[in-house]
């Protein structure tokens, strides 16, 4: 299987967890359930920081970067969007390397770091999409 199917195989179960929960009264969309399945890989991210369960770091930092590189992460189609994007990104991807080097400082202030680019570019969406 290639590195992109691999991906697709991934996402696939990446969102069908969340929906498989989801009333239908809730259900909002496929942008709804990718949102819901980040916001999971945070918080789960954030108890192997507390935790100091670096297995668990890697793998849920490891999801997210995986959902960077989806087309449903993509919700605007501007040049700040995509810098935005990218570094977020590293973020990420500092996360799960200092996880792997079992650095839980440099993990949490990583995290920290794309905690912040996630709630500006979040604020960066919103008032992109305002009506003016």
């Amino acid at each position: 299987m290639s590195q992109r199917g691999i991906q697709r195989f991934l996402w696939s179960i990446i969102v069908a967890s969340p929906l498989a929960f989801a009333s239908p009264t809730n259900a909002q969309g496929p942008l709804s359930a990718f949102m819901k399945a980040k916001l999971e890989h945070s918080q789960k991210t954030l108890e192997g920081l507390a935790k100091a369960d670096f297995e668990l770091i890697v793998t849920h930092s490891q999801a997210i970067s995986l959902l960077c590189e989806d087309e449903l992460w993509a919700v605007l189609k501007t040049p700040e969007y995509s810098e935005r994007s990218k570094e977020f990104q590293r973020s990420v991807n500092a996360i799960t390397d200092a996880a792997r080097k079992k650095n839980l400082e440099a993990a949490t202030l990583a995290y920290v770091d794309a905690t912040m680019k996630c709630v500006t570019c979040h604020k960066y969406v919103r008032q992109t999409r305002m009506p003016r």
